[in-house]
């Protein structure tokens, strides 16, 4: 079965790699894409896609989406993806044609026209979903499924430090609005399950022994990436961050656990997590909170089997 999917992106480096990915699977059409700020500016996150659907050869729906997060300033990891967001390896990355409608407004006029068909998949800040659901409170039922990078899990066991949540602390307001939504199917695939996914120095080989554009391409646009992750672990590589979440969307096998319940969006003063109501055993947290419908969260996958056909798409 093909999943015809609506992208939302803030579109970084391994935003990029999802574009590839998802063009690259036999069993994945993108039919639409809409920025967002983040991993870079909208701006840029926009020229982003604009490079890599014309790189890819893809003609589908672009909508500029938001700058900013619905309250609050936005904070932009140039630091990580480069200040374009494509590592600043000075492609030519002019405006690309747009529909003239926000991206919220794209996200909803898709799913009224092909209702049930669609899965979206949130790569970046959930700002457009949140304006999105202003426009349709029942936004997410019409999709198949919504399928998000970005929360943190259930509770981790006590003493286990977690990757930041940036996607959820980068627009708190909109990620309440996303968890409280009716859905059909709400999927969160969470720095609890990304952080672990890595493409390690072999896989990075593999990739750049290619001579192909995409793979090239791919590899290119490592460099700042790896400049940044080698201070987590001493060693250049990576964590697959969005690509996991869209290889959960189209082979749900990937996910190897998961627990259904409740999840709030909290913040401890310093920074906001989105958490699954349940600690690290399965059991209530031990203080009051919201509650919301229910979201499919990844607590496992089998990650060498998702990296490994990652490559083996990027690398065909």
């Amino acid at each position: 079965m093909v999943r015809s999917i609506v992208v939302d992106t803030d579109t970084g480096i391994d935003d990029a790699h999802t574009l590839l990915y998802l063009a690259g699977r036999p069993d994945a059409e993108i039919v639409g894409i809409t920025s967002v700020f983040g991993n870079c500016t909208e701006e840029d996150a926009v020229r982003n896609i604009g490079h890599v659907t014309g790189l890819l050869g893809l003609d589908v729906p672009i909508a500029r989406g938001a700058a900013e997060p619905m309250a609050g300033v936005a904070h932009i990891a140039g630091y990580v993806h480069g200040k374009d967001g494509l590592g600043d390896r000075g492609y030519e990355r002019p405006l690309p044609e747009v529909t003239g409608e926000s991206g919220a407004e794209l996200l909803v006029r898709l799913a009224r026209e092909r209702p049930g068909e669609l899965d979206l998949l949130a790569l970046g800040p959930l700002t457009n979903l949140g304006l999105a659901l202003r426009l349709d409170p029942d936004l997410f039922t019409r999709y198949r499924s919504v399928v998000l990078m970005g929360g943190s899990g259930p509770y981790a066991r006590p003493g286990t430090l977690l990757m930041v949540d940036a996607n959820i602390d980068n627009d708190p307001v909109a990620a309440r609005a996303v968890f409280a939504a009716p859905r059909e199917r709400l999927v969160m695939v969470g720095v609890n399950v990304t952080a672990g996914t890595i493409l390690d120095e072999r896989a990075i080989a593999a990739l750049r022994a290619t001579d192909t554009p995409t793979a090239r391409f791919a590899t290119e646009i490592l460099e700042s990436y790896l400049d940044f992750y080698q201070h987590e672990w001493g060693r250049r590589i990576i964590p697959l961050h969005d690509p996991l979440a869209a290889g959960v969307l189209l082979d749900p096998g990937f996910a190897t656990a998961a627990v259904d319940g409740p999840v709030n969006v909290v913040g401890n003063g310093f920074q906001t997590r989105a958490r699954l109501m349940r600690t690290h055993d399965g059991l209530p947290p031990s203080f009051a909170y919201e509650p919301a419908p229910d979201t499919h969260v990844i607590t496992e996958v089998d990650t060498a089997r998702f990296v490994a056909d990652f490559v083996e798409v990027l690398t065909s």
